[in-house]
């Protein structure tokens, strides 16, 4: 019955990975909201595919970077479906900058990436906190990157970013418990049609074949792979795990040239 299921919000899931964890969720009896920041029509379109997976679920446009706007995403979750179970902090952002060339990146730059990849999650779970601690049960997952491990990515801030969110989540899973569980994932290389828009296809396939070859699994990842990670931390299975910083990149991570 759809009083039993549990209830995920995913922020930033009109597409990409963040729509792979909404259906896969939804594949496994679970109602999900789907948050988007920009295209309506990209998250009623994963809404409906979540629905036809026999589930309830919902869009609702939020920036996770205002705090009003995270108030209002899950007081309308709550409204909708009584409780939030899960919550995935999946929504993030970036600037392209050669780490080398420290003028490529402003103040301002970090405190954009800072507002969306970090304070954003922050927020997310403060805002669900009391209603996963009156129902005693609550899983957070936030998705960060093996650049918050290894300092490499898309730019410094981004790579500082990620650190800061890996650091949180420990924090956080300290002073949540024992109702509330705090994870991370933190993937590679991510086969997404936003990287293959950014890159133009040739690029694109060259970057997926070098992932391939360098990857000690032979593989360049894509979003599912990457969206049963953040789900095992969401559901059975993972009971018994907080605070734990999952690396998922098919050993990218092992290969990396020495600086």
């Amino acid at each position: 019955m759809s009083q039993n299921r549990k209830v995920a919000i995913i922020t930033g899931s009109s597409q990409g990975l963040g729509a792979s964890i909404a259906k896969k969720l939804s594949k496994k009896n679970v109602n999900v909201v789907i948050n988007y920041s920009s295209s309506k029509e990209l998250a009623e379109k994963i809404r409906d595919e979540c629905i036809s997976n026999g589930v309830e679920a919902i869009a609702i446009k939020a920036d996770v970077s205002q705090n009003e706007d995270c108030i209002k995403l899950v007081k309308r979750a709550e409204d909708v479906f009584g409780k939030v179970d899960i919550l995935v902090n999946n929504a993030g952002t970036t600037k392209f900058a050669d780490h080398s060339k420290l003028e490529k990146l402003s103040d301002e730059d970090f405190i954009n990436i800072y507002k969306v990849n970090v304070i954003g999650p922050y927020q997310m779970i403060r805002a669900v906190e009391p209603i996963m601690k009156k129902t005693g049960f609550g899983a957070v997952v936030n998705i960060s990157s093996i650049a918050g491990k290894t300092g490499i990515g898309s730019s410094i801030a981004y790579a500082a970013s990620k650190g800061a969110l890996n650091t949180m989540t420990l924090s956080l899973a300290k002073a949540l418990g024992p109702e509330i569980r705090v994870n991370t994932v933190c993937p590679g290389f991510i086969g997404t049609g936003w990287f293959e828009n950014r890159f133009g296809k040739e690029t694109f396939n060259r970057i997926k074949k070098d992932q391939e070859n360098i990857t000690p699994l032979n593989k360049a990842g894509t979003a599912d792979d990457i969206a049963d990670s953040a789900i095992f931390f969401c559901l059975e299975g993972a009971e018994h795990i907080t605070g734990e910083t999952l690396i998922s990149d098919a050993g990218m991570h092992l290969n990396l040239p020495k600086v």
